[in-house]
């Protein structure tokens, strides 16, 4: 409709900004160390809530802890032990990668660093997407 090429971000474009970018302070969360500042999680919250009312991260970019889980372009597979520079998952698999935690996860399911499995064809109340151009 727009003309422009939208796709799920891979795993390890979405662990970027969601880390900040370059901009990145080492937060837990992205934005902050402080989950409540950033995040809509299980400890306060029942619902999906609309996106940014809570604090952006350092791009500016909102709710990539909590609120929701996103679904990344990735298969889902162990991590490599071997350092990387943008790696991407196997070519096939049963399970996409989801990040960033929702408002039914605890505090360290919304960390940053963590990860989760789901089958395509699952959805539920609090999954949803973030896409890149």
């Amino acid at each position: 409709m727009t003309g422009l090429n939208f796709r799920f971000p891979t795993e390890a474009e979405w662990e970027f900004a969601a880390r900040g970018g370059n901009e990145s302070q080492g937060y837990l969360y992205a934005g902050s160390n402080n989950i409540d500042d950033v995040a809509w999680y299980k400890s306060d919250s029942e619902e999906t809530h609309v996106v940014a009312t809570k604090a952006p991260n350092e791009l500016g970019i909102y709710d990539m802890s909590g609120n929701v889980w996103e679904w990344c372009s990735d298969w889902y597979a162990d991590y490599s032990a071997e350092a990387q520079v943008n790696p991407t998952g196997p070519a096939t698999g049963g399970e996409k990668v989801l990040r960033g935690g929702s408002w039914y996860s605890k505090a360290i399911k919304c960390r940053i660093s963590k990860r989760f499995k789901s089958p395509t064809l699952f959805g539920d109340d609090d999954i949803g997407l973030r896409l890149a151009l």
